[in-house]
């Protein structure tokens, strides 16, 4: 049987900073928009703010459909999986914001991402609960975690505020969406720390 949290703190924060994944899940407004959801992993690209408020990291290499939803209505669902030990998916419904890079409160979000901060982090997303709730996860397999990837950070560490910069203006579906919203804001902007 499911159960509704008041916050995020206990068992539950402890559950969120366990898992190697997460999952983002956003609409836009229109009904014909495209829905999203998106995995997200990295260790140390989440964090838990407060009892009510986590942000992570939004990096660069793919669209920004999570960003332009959350610009447009800010609707924002994240979602763990338990692959190992007692059975558990968590849901925080929440209303999210996008931080970013040449907005004030960057540079204080940022630090809480040191160790994996890097030139591709290209907004902060930021999400206060609204709704917070387990369900049994019976059905979720059983699946061993192996290693972190490191591709996307060794890509991307290679390159200069600038030319991550370039490559987001040359990337489609970055300054809008699928569905012609408006996602990050081009040309990007550098860096307020």
């Amino acid at each position: 049987m499911g159960k509704l949290y008041e916050r995020i703190d206990g068992r539950i924060r402890d559950f969120i900073e366990d898992q190697p994944l997460f999952f983002t899940a956003t609409a836009p407004l229109a009904d014909d928009g495209h829905i999203s959801i998106s995995p997200k992993g990295r260790s140390g690209t989440l964090v838990v703010v407060d009892e009510m408020t986590l942000a992570y990291l939004d990096f660069g290499g793919s669209g920004a459909e999570t960003v332009a939803h959350v610009r447009e209505n800010g609707r924002i669902t994240l979602m763990w999986c338990a692959f190992s030990g007692p059975p558990k998916v968590l849901r925080v419904h929440g209303q999210g914001e996008a931080v970013f890079r040449d907005d004030a409160r960057w540079a204080e979000l940022i630090t809480r991402f040191k160790d994996v901060d890097g030139p591709s982090a290209r907004a902060i997303v930021v999400v206060h609960a609204r709704r917070i709730s387990d369900s049994c996860g019976f059905a979720v397999p059983f699946m061993e975690y192996q290693e972190e990837r490191t591709q996307h950070a060794e890509h991307f560490g290679r390159k200069t505020d600038e030319e991550f910069a370039a490559y987001c203006e040359k990337k489609e579906y970055v300054g809008v969406s699928l569905d012609g919203l408006p996602a990050l804001p081009l040309p990007l902007p550098l860096r307020a720390d």
